[in-house]
């Protein structure tokens, strides 16, 4: 077996895949570089040919400028423009959609509120449902594995003891929905259910509710038997409150999304969307919509540290593709990649900053599209103006928010 030089391997990679290694974030490697502060300097991209819609919000007051392969949406926002592709129907791009003072507020939101049990975030694997998790990034606390259930308050106990019946009441659903299936068969002489067996643990990549949780003995202790404390006296090794946040990827809020199944579990306990975030979709997604109306019934928060990246993907697993998926950007500057429906097709680059809207409806929702990069550099992350918002600048959600980026989509299920 050979190797292939690195040209050849460009033309045996996908497009897309071409356009994420074009646009990912690189360092210095050289060992010839003393100083760590040189080694991780950031390589210099090429970004001649990403769109930059908030150069266009100016141009497009010109009536004889035109922009090629970019057109205006005949609805606007509140006044604000919507900028649609020729090549991408179905795709609306709305710049500056939200304030400062809105950005401020969601951010903080995404922090505070929607990692909350019982919304699900990728931390539940390991240590269960996590209560307070920015409070004890304040705090400057840690997270500790407790000996016993004695050794938790009246309080944790009684949010342990819910989270389980929860669990065992998920158990039952899915243990009698199976049985039901399964009678259903036999009676349409299909005989054995062709999914997965019973007992198969369908959470395990992302720690969604299952059997396999409840049964398996180590599920109770990722339950119960993590609490943050300031002065922690307990034994084992305590996890620190801000690790945790920086290791925060995603959270799913509302209806919950079964990542194993890749479909939407309504037998899992969930809380309907906040009314203001469902109002601000419904608003947002107005474009888009035709005169109907959008319901928000789910939404994916996911987050971005300095590395990170989003490959190419589809969002299809909603029942109507003509309601659009609500996309909003929050933190720092990223490249977004809009695709064909195959891989193979060159992606369309553009830059998404703090306050952008994206919309994705119809045929854009067969496109595959993904965030390969997020500029953490000062001087290059087009952050908001937050920091007069808040009453402390150098206070932990600027300090966060510098280096993250926060994207909340929202989607209508059904």
């Amino acid at each position: 077996m050979g190797y292939v030089d690195s040209q050849q391997g460009a033309h045996a990679r996908t497009a897309f895949r071409n356009a994420e290694k074009q646009y990912k974030r690189y360092k210095e490697a050289s060992t010839r570089l003393r100083s760590s502060r040189s080694r991780n300097k950031i390589q210099p991209t090429d970004v001649s040919q990403v769109l930059d819609f908030s150069r266009y919000v100016d141009l497009v007051r010109d009536s004889s400028t035109k922009i090629d392969g970019v057109s205006l949406a005949p609805e606007s926002l509140s006044g604000k423009p919507v900028f649609v592709l020729d090549a991408h129907p179905g795709f609306h791009f709305i710049p500056q959609a939200l304030s400062a003072e809105e950005q401020h507020y969601w951010i903080l939101e995404s922090l505070t509120s929607f990692p909350q049990p019982p919304n699900r975030t990728n931390h539940n694997a390991e240590y269960g449902p996590i209560r307070d998790l920015w409070s004890a990034v304040t705090a400057n606390s840690v997270l500790v594995q407790v000996a016993s259930d004695e050794d938790l308050s009246a309080s944790e106990r009684e949010f342990v003891e819910s989270v389980q019946l929860r669990e065992e009441s998920n158990v039952q659903q899915s243990v009698a929905r199976e049985d039901e299936e399964e009678e259903s068969n036999q009676r349409q002489g299909r005989g054995e259910l062709s999914t997965s067996a019973r007992g198969e643990d369908f959470g395990a990549r992302d720690g969604l509710t299952t059997t396999a949780r409840v049964t398996n003995e180590k599920a109770p202790e990722a339950v119960s038997r993590w609490r943050f404390e300031s002065n922690p006296t307990s034994d084992g090794k305590p996890v620190d409150a801000e690790s945790l946040l920086r290791r925060l990827r995603w959270a799913t809020i509302g209806m919950q999304f079964d990542w194993s199944k890749k479909a939407y579990n309504t037998s899992i306990p969930y809380e309907k969307l906040p009314q203001k975030l469902s109002e601000l979709a419904a608003r947002l997604a107005a474009p888009a919509m035709g005169g109907s109306e959008f319901k928000a019934e789910a939404a994916i928060v996911n987050y971005y540290g300095p590395d990170d990246m989003l490959g190419g993907h589809v969002d299809d697993m909603e029942a109507d593709w003509s309601k659009p998926i609500v996309s909003i950007s929050l933190g720092c500057k990223a490249i977004f990649l809009l695709g064909g429906e195959s891989r193979d097709q060159t992606p369309t680059a553009m830059f998404l900053r703090s306050g952008d809207v994206v919309l994705m409806s119809g045929a854009a929702r067969t496109c595959f599209h993904g965030v390969p990069r997020i500029f953490t550099e000062d001087d290059n992350s087009d952050l908001p103006d937050t920091a007069s918002l808040e009453q402390d600048p150098a206070g932990p959600l600027c300090t966060y928010i510098r280096k993250s980026r926060i994207n909340i989509n929202i989607r209508q299920v059904y």
